[in-house]
C-alpha cells in the first residue's frame, strides 16, 4: 500500500523511510511515540511535521 506522506529515496537518510519533504525518519517518529511522547509534542520538536504526518508514520508501521 503506498503511503503519500512517506518516501524512501537512497539519496535521503540512506534510503530509510522518511516523512515526505523532510529528513525526519519514520523510525524516529515511532520511537518517540513508543517512549510516550504525544503527537503534538513531536510536532513541537519537528515543526515541519503535521499531525497527519504522525498518523502516516503510525500507519506505515502496520
Amino acid at each position: 500500500m503506498p503511503h503519500e506522506r512517506i518516501e524512501t529515496n537512497p539519496e535521503i537518510m540512506g534510503g530509510k523511510p522518511v516523512i515526505r519533504g523532510t529528513r525526519v525518519p519514520v523510525e524516529i517518529v515511532l520511537r518517540k511515540l513508543g517512549a510516550g511522547m504525544t503527537a503534538e509534542a513531536i510536532v513541537g520538536d519537528h515543526p515541519r511535521l503535521t499531525l497527519e504526518d504522525i498518523r502516516a508514520a503510525q500507519a506505515f508501521a502496520f
